[in-house]
């Protein structure tokens, strides 16, 4: 790989990179704890990665509080992306082009959290006639985006606009406090997140090195089982595994739920029942299950329901790292 397009999205808690031709990976990164080492991981991931062609940068990480103000963010992200790639740095605006990373500091309410653009913008060639939503259901959060006759057209395009209009939700498959998603159901406590929801449920494997979870104990089934007992104001040896299995279950429904209402709420506005759904994320196991819900309620019936799954299209890390992908490709695409 000496030149290809590679799209970089950098979160707050995980740095996600892909190429055109379809390789992409996902590292943790809590950017939010070591803003300063962005750069330092950066250059770890570029030996990976082509020598040349453009690096076509995202990012959500301008949101985390160790930034004073989103515009601090985005400065700090682009400098660090920039240091490490140089003049090769294209940023992705709402606007739906790419500007020089110095553009991209002036215009930083076009560049914050622009990545579902980028997805959303890539996702049109799955429905480029009619009406389509995109379901982007990652860690934290999860996008519902409307697409009409191959574009996006979004009530929303900044981060408090979106959350008014649906279009934002906050609700993942790993980071989601349980407290957050079941309410006064269970303690208002960080005693388990949505991680140990999906791993009691067998809809994401083990992880015995990884160590990112509310108490820092291995993300396994039975520190899931413990973390969980505690949301119901027990232990692992007063709480049984059926009922954490249970708790687990009602949380999966609830998050379902939340997801179809903002389906639904989105597609309202829309000229048209939407009949396909793109689903992509490393929730995608959630989006889908929420896409089907949806279709068998709200689809027209005089056309076929359809969910385009970007598991199946492109492979399970492509999914995980959608909008990197999206971004590289979008870059393969664009003029020079």
């Amino acid at each position: 790989m000496s030149s290809e397009a590679i799209g970089l999205d950098i979160g707050g808690a995980n740095l996600k990179v892909a190429t055109a031709s379809g390789w992409a990976t996902t590292r943790p990164f809590e950017l939010w704890k070591y803003p300063d080492r962005l750069a330092d991981e950066l250059r770890g991931l570029a030996g990976q990665l082509p020598r040349s062609g453009p690096v076509a940068v995202t990012m959500t990480g301008e949101l985390c509080d160790c930034f004073p103000t989103k515009r601090d963010g985005v400065r700090h992200i682009l400098a660090a992306a920039s240091s490490v790639f140089g003049p090769r740095v294209r940023v992705w605006t709402t606007s739906g082009e790419f500007v020089a990373a110095r553009d991209g500091e002036q215009r930083y309410l076009t560049v914050a959290a622009a990545n579902w653009h980028a997805l959303a913008t890539y996702s049109c060639r799955f429905a480029l006639v009619g009406t389509a939503l995109l379901v982007d259901t990652g860690s934290t959060t999860t996008d519902v985006i409307p697409l009409a006759d191959g574009r996006p057209v979004p009530a929303g395009r900044t981060d408090p606009e979106r959350l008014r209009t649906g279009e934002l939700v906050y609700t993942g498959i790993r980071r989601t406090p349980v407290c957050a998603i079941l309410g006064v159901e269970v303690a208002a406590e960080v005693f388990a997140t949505a991680l140990d929801v999906y791993l009691r449920l067998d809809m994401t494997a083990e992880e015995p090195d990884n160590l990112a979870t509310a108490d820092g104990r291995p993300a396994t089934k039975p520190f899931a089982h413990a973390r969980l007992s505690r949301m119901l104001g027990g232990d692992p040896e007063l709480v049984t595994e059926a009922e954490t299995d249970r708790l687990a279950h009602r949380a999966y429904m609830r998050q379902r739920e939340v997801i179809v209402a903002a389906m639904r709420r989105v597609a309202s506005r829309m000229p048209a029942d939407p009949t396909t759904v793109v689903v992509a994320g490393s929730g995608e196991c959630l989006a889908e299950t929420a896409a089907t819900e949806f279709l068998a309620a709200h689809a027209n019936r005089t056309k076929t329901p359809r969910i385009v799954s970007l598991t199946n299209t492109a492979g399970a890390a492509v999914s995980h790292a959608a909008c990197a992908y999206a971004l590289a490709v979008l870059a393969a695409e664009a003029k020079p």
